[in-house]
């Protein structure tokens, strides 16, 4: 079931990388042409925007995961309610500084592995 709430995040992710990367070509360039600075921006910020979606169900599983056996017999509900009863909706988002700083890097490389690999395949077997 927790799958259900990495959609809208993932969707966040390479939804945003998209819509960046057409936002910082320019309007002379094609997209395959952006430079590397371009694309670790556009792949930093995308990572940061699908933990913005992320951070606050990875903290309710992460809470259900590291609880003891039975002490949310109605599973990641009782998580929630628990969670706001004695802490409030700021938990939801604990740890998301380090995330964010984590996430622009990471991110950022990841999808600038992923634009040298495509270019680099291109090269090699092209129209495929």
């Amino acid at each position: 079931m927790l799958f259900r709430f990495y959609v809208p995040a993932s969707g966040m992710y390479f939804g945003s990388y998209e819509v960046l990367q057409r936002l910082l070509t320019p309007a002379n360039q094609s997209r395959s042409d952006l430079g590397p600075m371009r694309t670790l921006l556009a792949g930093g910020v995308a990572g940061m925007l699908n933990w913005a979606v992320a951070i606050a169900p990875d903290v309710l599983k992460s809470r259900l995961q590291t609880a003891p056996e039975g002490a949310y017999p109605r599973g990641i509900r009782d998580v929630f309610i628990e969670l706001m009863r004695k802490e409030g909706p700021s938990a939801l988002f604990r740890g998301l500084t380090p995330v964010m700083l984590r996430a622009f890097p990471a991110n950022a490389a990841c999808f600038l592995g992923y634009e040298v690999a495509l270019k680099g395949l291109n090269a090699v077997l092209p129209g495929l």
